[in-house]
């Protein structure tokens, strides 16, 4: 009986390894596929999900393949990390052995881009630009303590050091945060001073115009990965993210900026 058990185990050990290493591979071959199509300069991190790997391999039908891509150049904000959300994903074992993934059926695809402040603060010429979600409101249960609370979609706090006349002061605005087709504008709508109303700053009145003007720009033809459709755009941490989703979609996983 002590034999059979320590077999058993060793058998269920192997199995266990196997299907780490068949997951393990199939990453990398996507992970490749999605790197040389999309010329990026990494390979970008590639997950799929769900356990065990070998009996979603054999109905070739996948639950869910995370995708993320750091460092991905773009032509306005320097560069942003791309993220993508398989679920349903249908490929034939024999594309994965043979590394041939190209059109790939999706039965739900979410993907998103971020922008980090430092790309952000260059896109803005605001070099120690700080992003953060507006503060909590005194009616989310926080008590108005300046805790972060929830995320609010569509608004943002930026920070950052800029000429007010013939000085130059780190200041803080409130902005908004539109999404026009597929461009998302940075609208400056009034100064923030801090939960308690105490930032240590002063615009004059004459000058407030153009400092908030600062903090207004329009970032351009933002195409999400595999070319869906941005439908959100919000503040999330220190990161301005866009997001959106498609149902039922015929994929090319070499064209992830596909527009």
């Amino acid at each position: 009986m002590r034999k059979l058990i320590i077999g058993l185990v060793s058998l269920a050990a192997l199995a266990l390894v196997v299907d780490f290493g068949a997951a393990a591979y199939s990453e990398y071959r996507v992970s490749r596929a999605i790197r040389d199509g999309g010329d990026l300069s990494s390979d970008p991190q590639v997950i799929v999900h769900g356990f065990p790997f070998l009996t979603q391999a054999a109905d070739g039908k996948y639950q869910n393949v995370e995708i993320r891509a750091q460092d991905v150049p773009n032509d306005y904000v320097g560069s942003t990390t791309i993220e993508a959300n398989l679920r349903g994903v249908a490929v034939p074992l024999s594309d994965l052995v043979e590394g041939s993934v190209n059109a790939v059926p999706v039965d739900e695809l979410d993907g998103r881009v971020r922008i980090e402040a430092t790309d952000l603060g260059r896109f803005l010429d605001i070099v120690d630009l700080q992003v953060s979600a507006p503060p909590a409101d005194k009616s989310d249960g926080t008590g108005g303590s300046g805790g972060s609370g929830m995320t609010t979609n569509g608004g943002v706090v930026l920070t950052g050091t800029v000429p007010v006349g013939p000085i130059r002061t780190e200041v803080s605005v409130q902005a908004d945060l539109i999404l026009d087709g597929d461009s998302v504008d940075i609208v400056a709508s009034d100064f923030y001073f801090g939960p308690e109303g105490n930032a240590d700053f002063t615009i004059p009145d004459f000058a407030k115009p153009t400092v908030l003007g600062l903090f207004t720009k329009t970032i351009d033809k933002q195409t999400l990965p595999f070319g869906v459709l941005p439908t959100d755009v919000y503040a999330e941490g220190s990161q301005i993210v866009i997001e959106g989703s498609a149902e039922n979609v015929m994929i090319d996983l070499e064209q992830i900026e596909a527009p």
